[in-house]
């Protein structure tokens, strides 16, 4: 009866995730580093040390309350799974080797929305300078000028620039853009410039008013979807905690004695060893999903 009761919580818990001190912290932050230096691909490099520059990364006191909260929750969860320190931890280590990963999700996820937010930047800008200059490589000189953009993007305006001059013609510009951002907003803008440099046209305002309205229409789509995934990832994060409390519920209806004797059974170990698993890997799924998707377009 006990080993079928876990057996439904374990079944349960899969089911419910597919739908819906100072010296140690700073030698753990010393090694993570080494290791994302000699192993992280160069482009994450670039990508943290730009969300450095943004002020966006986390502080040492972030990162030291994140550490203490991912090992006192392991400690917490195993202890109460198995009542064994040396399994407590285990799982405690194995929670915070999860942190650099989960950094890096984060990291991702603040960089993709920096970048959405400069491309934004960028067309309307591009878009609004054509309207004054009539020239798409003037308008691209207007906006690298104007001070609105930053790196990454403002070194690719320039780039764009230099190719338009050495090459007397834009082709070569807008596909050198379009292959470093696949935003639909910039391919769009881009072939609409092609089309009006190379085909002319008497008057393009209410084509250029229309484009702005499209782009305003997207980031409010962009911008709304983001507080809705903020909202549900703060829900679907308290709901797998609670989950993992689920063998508190056991205990109650059979008793702290009696579960200490099923613990006894290896089989029952590994069904909650199992259930300690599943639940941790659906919600890094689920956290993996929430920093890649960031609904850019």
């Amino acid at each position: 009866m006990e080993l079928l009761l876990i057996l439904v919580i374990a079944i349960f818990v899969i089911l419910y995730r597919r739908q819906n001190k100072q010296n140690v912290y700073k030698f753990i932050i010393t090694q993570v580093g080494s290791l994302y230096d000699k192993y992280a691909p160069f482009s994450f490099k670039m990508t943290r040390d730009k969300v450095k520059e943004l002020g966006l990364e986390y502080s040492t006191k972030e990162y030291t309350i994140q550490v203490l909260v991912f090992a006192g929750g392991a400690f917490l969860v195993s202890y109460l799974y198995f009542y064994s320190i040396l399994l407590s931890i285990v799982y405690v280590i194995l929670a915070i080797t999860l942190i650099p990963y989960l950094t890096f999700l984060r990291i991702k996820r603040t960089y993709s929305e920096f970048l959405f937010e400069q491309i934004q930047v960028y067309t309307t800008n591009t878009i609004m300078e054509f309207a004054v200059t009539q020239s798409f490589v003037k308008a691209l000189e207007g906006v690298y000028a104007s001070g609105v953009l930053e790196d990454p993007i403002l070194s690719d305006v320039k780039q764009m620039i230099e190719l338009a001059y050495q090459n007397g013609a834009i082709d070569e510009s807008i596909n050198y853009m379009n292959s470093k951002y696949g935003y639909n907003i910039v391919r769009n803008m881009h072939q609409l410039f092609l089309q009006v440099t190379k085909e002319g046209a008497l008057d393009t305002k209410e084509t250029m008013d229309n484009m702005l309205l499209d782009i305003d229409m997207l980031v409010e789509s962009v911008y709304k979807d983001r507080v809705e995934r903020k909202s549900f990832h703060k829900t679907f994060i308290q709901y797998g905690i609670t989950l993992y409390l689920l063998v508190m519920l056991i205990q109650y209806l059979l008793g702290i004695d009696s579960y200490l004797v099923m613990l006894e059974n290896p089989i029952v170990q590994v069904l909650l060893h199992g259930i300690i698993l599943i639940n941790s890997y659906f919600l890094l799924s689920g956290e993996k999903y929430y920093n890649e998707n960031v609904g850019a377009e």
